[in-house]
């Protein structure tokens, strides 16, 4: 229920926009991002330009500019210090928006770092905050669940999320995101629920291991299935176990006969 009535009054707000400007110009919406690879840029450029938003990338004073290891490295030591970097300042005036989309690519479960230092360094409480990322295999859930705790007098929802290896559907994705909830004019065809979990037969264990089989992060086992079906596409909610963990894995497949199955997210959060 909290969801809908945030995406609600988001689309409330944003047709007013479209309607008339108040005099505080707080009827528009912002997308602010950090990105490090271009693929995060990429969905927030999307976003905004079927959105109507403003933009502003979030950029690090020493940027996160070697390779995927030194990257990783430099991370993991500024978590263990306690370190977060410091970001050139944020141009846009905050208190002109009531709806702000965050975007970020996710490392080690969550935001990355520049993003720690913006929700720290600028006041956000009061506003209405949908998250977006990119990612290896997930992490919107649990980067959102984060910035909800960090955030506790802002209104967070989880919001578009996309592996960093299917980049190319962000577009179709987020317009089916953004009408699909309401958030833009247009109507789109919404998806049914999935089912109620069942054990997993033969045959949709091979659908998983030809979706996830070769990704070397993902090492869980399925044990039950919910499917969601539409007229061209069957979409499954694996329940996979690993290490003692559950967790739940996104997979779809076209039903075209040359199709082949595609992983789209792992959902870590409990």
């Amino acid at each position: 229920m909290k969801t809908i009535y945030f995406i609600a009054t988001l689309a409330a707000l944003l047709s007013c926009a479209s309607e008339k400007k108040q005099s505080d110009g707080a009827d528009r919406a912002l997308v602010i991002y950090y990105s490090q690879t271009g693929a995060t840029k990429f969905v927030a450029e999307e976003l905004q330009r079927q959105l109507g938003a403003d933009i502003e990338a979030i950029e690090a004073v020493k940027a996160y500019d070697g390779d995927f290891q030194a990257t990783i490295q430099r991370s993991q030591q500024e978590r263990a210090e306690g370190i977060v970097p410091e970001i050139k300042p944020i141009k846009a005036d905050l208190n002109q928006y009531d709806v702000i989309f965050i975007g970020y690519p996710v490392w080690f479960g969550t935001y990355a770092p520049p993003i720690e230092t913006f929700i720290r360094n600028y006041d956000l409480n009061g506003k209405q905050i949908f998250t977006f990322c990119t990612f290896g295999s997930g992490g919107l859930d649990t980067s959102t669940a984060n910035m909800q705790k960090a955030l506790p007098n802002a209104d967070v929802t989880m919001g578009y999320g996309i592996r960093n290896a299917r980049i190319d559907a962000a577009p179709a994705e987020i317009e089916y995101f953004l009408k699909s909830n309401k958030m833009v004019e247009g109507d789109v065809v919404l998806r049914p629920e999935y089912s109620e979990p069942q054990a997993v037969t033969d045959e949709e264990i091979a659908i998983y291991n030809a979706a996830c089989g070769n990704y070397p992060m993902l090492h869980a086992q399925p044990v039950r299935v919910g499917k969601a079906v539409t007229d061209d596409t069957t979409y499954y909610l694996f329940e996979a176990e690993e290490n003692g963990q559950t967790l739940k894995i996104k997979v779809y497949v076209n039903n075209s006969e040359e199709a082949k199955p595609e992983f789209t997210e792992v959902l870590r959060a409990s």
